[in-house]
């Protein structure tokens, strides 16, 4: 491997350009990392960023321009040549064999040896520790793969960069599933790895994080380099600014909208070992926001809604007659629909296009005799592609091949497109940027204003406080608290967020403002 020197940035990105099939991806970018930083890298979807990591890590190659390593030009033509130069990349879903053990993943591929050629199992479990015993992480490097928490996945996979003498690690994204405590466990490790003289790459949509633990930043806009700035005396608004190439003087639009009467009310919900006794009411024209901590069962509770997983008990009611949902084609026959917390697996299919991603849940309607019109399909798709604003390179691009806030966007047309009375939203902001976050906040807004009734599950406990008229909080599969929104703040929900029983009573804890 090439050892940089200390007295140049170890690597540059010049005059970087990249299209597909006609559309720019990068015109003319430009990044610079030195040695022993933390540098993020930040825009919104589809500005470019996974492009310039993909050229860097050798998975695609650049159509024009150069990189530079420790003053060098090199040619990065496929991820061995990454590694050489000491680049190494750990993603948002974690690369790692699960069947294998926590050892073999640090050292696959180059596996210590015996003199007669065989792996040598016990030298190898044994030097497998000292990458994690660097970072102050305890893992059994002996257990599968598979039995480990994401945060822990994370862990090795920055052992196994370790591993291969890494000098440069690129982040993307690596805290979208991690709690708050696993958070601040991975920047203590970021920060260690700076200590060391490492460089880190950190691309994350969550600027609170930019702030907390970056040195610079590089913004992206539109698949061009806009500016690079010392994290250190900037503001959150300039940041934002140079995103999206525009003021957001309201990130949650929320618009006064005047509910109408009670649309579901929810009795005594129920499903054995995973939540209990879940009662609530949602009116028209009201966005309820249901908040709480990593396993208080939110999304649970949103799956039996939408008859994903039906109640072992419970009653459900539509505008006071007692319904029952068992299945989510009687979901949607009741007006409700679901965009899921994970819309690559549950809310597309990746490897369809457009049309046929937003015609899927009323696709019925474009049908005769088992043909279906395919004009109908085309131009129903075409305006709900339109309404949300999808930025695609035409109808029938991939899924697969949209940023992540478009999919996102594509999801919420499918579903809209079911015209639909109750809404199910869960971590709609998920992984997409601020600008994108602005037009999902704003749509929500309309659709209450409209009349639509929207459920909102969020970890995000400013957009929680920024766009529902009430809240409901979880705490381990019980309802623990409910606030108007001039009552909630975030030291409240947190406390009931938290809530644990009494004086060993198992009274559990409550607190309710009434509306």
């Amino acid at each position: 491997m090439i050892k940089p020197s200390n007295n140049k940035p170890i690597i540059e990105a010049k005059h970087v350009f990249k299209s597909y099939e006609g559309v720019k991806a990068l015109v003319d970018v430009k990044m610079e990392l030195r040695r022993g930083e933390v540098h993020a890298l930040v825009g919104e979807n589809g500005a470019g960023k996974s492009t310039l990591v993909k050229i860097l890590m050798g998975v695609i190659p650049s159509d024009a321009g150069q990189i530079i390593f420790d003053g060098q030009p090199v040619e990065i033509n496929n991820p061995q040549d990454a590694r050489e130069l000491g680049i190494s990349a750990i993603f948002q879903e974690a690369s790692l064999f699960p069947d294998l053990s926590v050892a073999e993943n640090i050292f696959i591929g180059h596996e210590p040896m015996t003199k007669i050629g065989i792996i040598d199992w016990q030298k190898m479990n044994k030097i497998a520790v000292q990458p994690l015993k660097e970072l102050g992480v305890k893992i059994d490097v002996r257990r599968k793969v598979i039995g480990i928490s994401i945060a822990q996945m994370q862990m090795v996979e920055i052992a196994k960069a370790l591993s291969f003498d890494a000098q440069i690690l690129i982040m993307d994204e690596p805290t979208s599933a991690l709690t708050l405590h696993e958070v601040e466990d991975l920047f203590r490790i970021v920060r260690k790895l700076k200590e060391s003289n490492k460089t880190v790459l950190f691309i994350s949509h969550r600027l609170d994080e930019i702030f907390q633990i970056a040195d610079r930043v590089t913004v992206f806009r539109d698949g061009q380099y806009v500016d690079t700035r010392e994290v250190k005396g900037l503001t959150h608004e300039e940041l934002v600014h140079m995103m999206v190439g525009r003021n957001i003087a309201e990130m949650f639009s929320k618009l006064q909208v005047k509910q109408g009467g009670v649309t579901l009310e929810v009795k005594n919900l129920t499903r054995e070992g995973i939540f209990e006794d879940i009662s609530f009411k949602l009116h028209r024209g009201e966005i309820l926001g249901l908040a709480g901590l990593v396993g208080a069962r939110r999304t649970d509770v949103a799956n039996t809604l939408f008859g994903v997983t039906p109640a072992d008990s419970g009653d459900f009611y539509i505008d006071g007659n007692k319904i029952e949902i068992d299945s989510p084609q009687k979901a949607m026959a009741l007006g409700f629909a679901y965009v899921p917390e994970n819309r690559q697996l549950h809310g597309l299919v990746l490897a369809s296009n457009i049309i046929k991603n937003i015609s899927l849940p009323i696709l019925r309607k474009f049908s005769r005799f088992y043909f279906i019109n395919r004009k109908k399909e085309t131009t129903r798709a075409k305006a709900m592609h339109k309404k949300l604003d999808v930025r695609s390179s035409g109808l029938h691009q991939l899924a697969q091949e949209l940023s992540g806030g478009n999919q996102q966007k594509l999801v919420l047309a499918k579903w809209l497109g079911t015209q639909p009375q109750i809404l199910i939203l869960d971590e709609p902001t998920r992984g997409i940027d601020v600008g994108t976050k602005a037009a999902v906040h704003k749509l929500m807004s309309e659709l209450a204003r409209d009349g639509m009734a929207i459920l909102m599950i969020s970890s995000e406990l400013p957009e929680v406080l920024g766009m529902s008229d009430r809240v409901l909080v979880m705490c381990e599969g019980k309802m623990t608290g409910e606030f108007k929104r001039k009552e909630a703040t975030q030291e409240k929900i947190m406390a009931v967020a938290t809530a644990r029983n009494l004086l060993g009573n198992n009274r559990q804890v409550k607190t309710k403002v009434k509306a």
